[in-house]
């Protein structure tokens, strides 16, 4: 039976392919309904929560900074006050926040359901021995992705709500943010973060699909971290310290990729060996 399943997902046509994802993304993009409705329902919830209260300055990041410095003799990394109000300039401006972050947050729930059915798209171009890793692929890739939602909200978003609402140009100009800016900036440091914490699996199948070695990524690692470190000044504020906070877990993610990119090249030399 194996084998002749095998035989059958390897003659689909090309229409056929077209099929199962037009099925495929049909049944994600309605897992994503599904939890954005929930996320819809829980407003006071979410703003309340979790999308204001990195504007707290007892935030949970600025509450450890503050102890941190304190256990060495200074108080230079803590806050009294975030100085600026979070308002609504637009008559369909709180309600358009509330759609958006639904969304984002049904995007962030439905998560490894969306990776279930990117497997079961890519699964017939695998080979019988790595259909298996299915539940792991699963995990890992979902706990990447939280990981770095967890690292964009905790540490991310604080950095720079706390740097860029405290900038000013002169004691004249007030910072009066609006509601869609601000939940702009949270959003794209959660997502922006939960994605690049896959850059491992991405090198996976890139290795698999032999577009990437390790000879590859060791030969232009230099260049890599000039580009991480771009990415990092795109996606932080405009201070050194935050830039390379948010580096270095890059940094890291991309030696993770090297090792793997090793194991995968490894497997196939033996495999093409016993063949």
């Amino acid at each position: 039976m194996a084998k002749k399943k095998s035989k059958e997902e390897k003659e689909m046509s090309f229409l056929d392919h077209l099929e199962v994802l037009r099925w495929t993304l049909v049944r994600s993009t309605l897992a994503i309904l599904i939890m954005s409705s929930v996320a819809f329902l829980m407003k006071s919830f979410i703003f309340e929560k979790i999308i204001l209260l990195p504007k707290d300055p007892q935030f949970y990041t600025y509450k450890f900074l503050c102890n941190l410095s304190q256990k060495f003799g200074t108080e230079g990394l803590c806050i009294d006050e975030i100085p600026f109000l979070v308002q609504s300039r637009t008559m369909a401006g709180q309600f358009s926040a509330h759609i958006w972050t639904s969304i984002t947050v049904g995007f962030i729930a439905a998560f490894p359901f969306i990776l279930w059915e990117i497997w079961k798209f890519i699964k017939p171009a695998l080979y019988a021995s790595e259909r298996k890793y299915a539940r792991s692929f699963i995990i890992i890739s979902s706990l990447l992705f939280f990981f770095g939602v967890l690292f964009g909200y905790f540490l991310l978003t604080p950095l720079s709500v706390n740097f860029l609402g405290s900038y000013r140009v002169a004691d004249e100009v007030n910072n009066n943010i609006d509601l869609n800016s601000y939940i702009g900036l949270l959003r794209a440091s959660v997502l922006a973060s939960g994605l690049i914490f896959e850059m491992p699996i991405i090198i996976f199948f890139l290795a698999k699909m032999g577009l990437v070695t390790p000879e590859f990524l060791k030969k232009y690692r230099k260049y890599a971290i000039v580009v991480l470190l771009l990415l990092a000044a795109i996606i932080t504020p405009p201070d050194v310290i935050s830039q390379f906070i948010v580096a270095i877990p890059m940094a890291i993610l991309y030696e993770l990729s090297i090792i793997i990119a090793t194991v995968i090249a490894r497997k196939e030399k033996k495999r093409a060996a016993k063949a």
